[in-house]
């Protein structure tokens, strides 16, 4: 049966969406995951699909696997990374509708949490508790057998749960401290960010080495304060855009335009927990507008 090349691309549009979202949440970079798509496509290209009955299960299947190669090669280069390392921010606009599991999967804490996981473990358990697939399209998409799925995913669950936040902050009290937070780094009110800041707040800056930034965890509330005013004069020519992101408001700041820092708060009991500030320049080159 032949099949046009438009056909072949719509094909492939129509499932952009999902294998983009498979993908960022596997790799935790926008460029890796775009990447990773462009393969896919190619492999699209190529395939015989008088054999494929569903497009878009074959395309999930070839995304996964290409995502599970690329962790394993990415964990050797992370061991020379300077400095933290922190996922690529995403700016988001989720759905009213989306499934409240779907959304928290796109925070940076979460993907963080998956950097516990084996590639393996990563890919189950994102299509197996994040995506629906059942245990047996999830053995497709891996070559695996289903017990082995199983066991997999079992093993993630357990990882994952150990690590998650025992308090989960809630969207709107979240939404009210980022505010906050910005305005009192704005006027540089010490006291201000020390009053919503927890008393053992750390703060992460993923600069890779490129930028001048803290190459080791500020821990302390106090001391998260004094470095993120220290750091909010020194950028006071920046514009700041509170917007969401990863799913929940973050700030991305902008010098002549062009975004140098992506900062995003993680809050529990009415406090800010954890700062992380994504500044490397390879990592904001998707944000400019």
């Amino acid at each position: 049966m032949s099949v046009t090349a438009d056909a072949v691309t719509g094909d492939f549009v129509a499932a952009r969406p999902h294998l983009f979202a498979v993908a960022y949440r596997m790799l935790g970079s926008v460029a890796d995951a775009e990447d990773v798509l462009q393969e896919a496509y190619l492999r699209w290209q190529s395939a015989d699909r008088g054999a494929v009955s569903s497009p878009a299960a074959f395309l999930t299947t070839v995304v996964t696997r290409l995502c599970v190669d690329h962790l394993r090669s990415a964990r050797v280069r992370r061991e020379t990374y300077v400095g933290p390392w922190l996922p690529e921010p995403l700016l988001t606009s989720p759905g009213a509708d989306e499934p409240v599991e779907l959304a928290e999967s796109v925070s940076m804490a979460f993907l963080l949490l998956l950097e516990s996981l084996s590639p393996l473990e990563r890919a189950a358990f994102l299509l197996r508790e994040v995506f629906g697939y059942s245990y047996e399209e999830v053995a497709g998409a891996l070559d695996r057998e289903p017990s082995a799925v199983r066991q997999l995913v079992s093993r993630a669950r357990r990882h994952v749960a150990e690590r998650r936040p025992r308090f989960p902050s809630d969207r709107e009290e979240h939404d009210r401290l980022t505010r906050s937070f910005v305005e009192a780094c704005a006027t540089g009110d010490l006291d201000a960010l020390v009053a919503m800041l927890h008393d053992d707040a750390v703060l992460w800056s993923d600069g890779g080495g490129k930028v001048a930034d803290a190459r080791k965890p500020v821990v302390g509330g106090a001391k998260v304060a004094m470095f993120l005013v220290n750091v909010a004069r020194a950028a006071a020519s920046a514009s700041v855009d509170v917007v969401p992101v990863n799913g929940a408001l973050g700030v991305v700041l902008r010098v002549a335009g062009q975004p140098v820092s992506v900062v995003t708060l993680e809050v529990a009991d009415g406090r800010i927990t954890t700062v992380r500030n994504t500044a490397n320049p390879d990592k904001m080159a998707h944000l400019t507008t």
